[in-house]
């Protein structure tokens, strides 16, 4: 019986090359194919660092968008980007640029650069890169 302090993903090969469906134990009805780029794989899933930087983007948005209404601020809408640079040998993520467009109405500068340096402390997913990926960070306040 697995804590609640622990993770469980499962993969399973689905054909000749490298094709793989993961599953989590929090989550088996969303599974989720990692291929790689021919000659090695077909290219009919994700690459891996392509879900590493969606996990980023993903698990630093939830922290912006929790604090931002903590705070009391509108977020009618939001937006994020992330790009990785690789770095070749070792293959890896070397650089990420995060770029998000909130929609709010009342929303300050100071208010999203505050979330931003909060959401790099809190972010599990940062805080597993850190020392290891340059990450800068951009943003856009709309109003709806």
């Amino acid at each position: 019986m697995m804590s609640t302090n622990q993770l469980e993903v499962s993969l399973s090969l689905t054909n000749q090359k490298v094709r793989f469906i993961g599953v989590s134990t929090s989550n088996p009805d969303h599974p989720i194919a990692f291929d790689y780029l021919p000659p090695i794989g077909d290219g009919q899933g994700f690459l891996g660092l392509e879900l590493l930087l969606m996990s980023f983007s993903g698990c630093v948005s939830t922290g912006i968008v929790f604090l931002l209404r903590k705070m009391g601020k509108s977020v009618s809408g939001y937006r994020a980007n992330a790009i990785g640079t690789k770095r070749m040998q070792p293959i890896s993520l070397e650089k990420i640029h995060f770029e998000i467009v909130l929609e709010s109405s009342d929303t300050t500068d100071s208010d999203v650069v505050a979330v931003l340096k909060q959401a790099e402390v809190i972010s599990p997913v940062w805080a597993a890169i850190r020392n290891n990926v340059e990450v800068t960070t951009g943003y856009t306040i709309v109003s709806p």
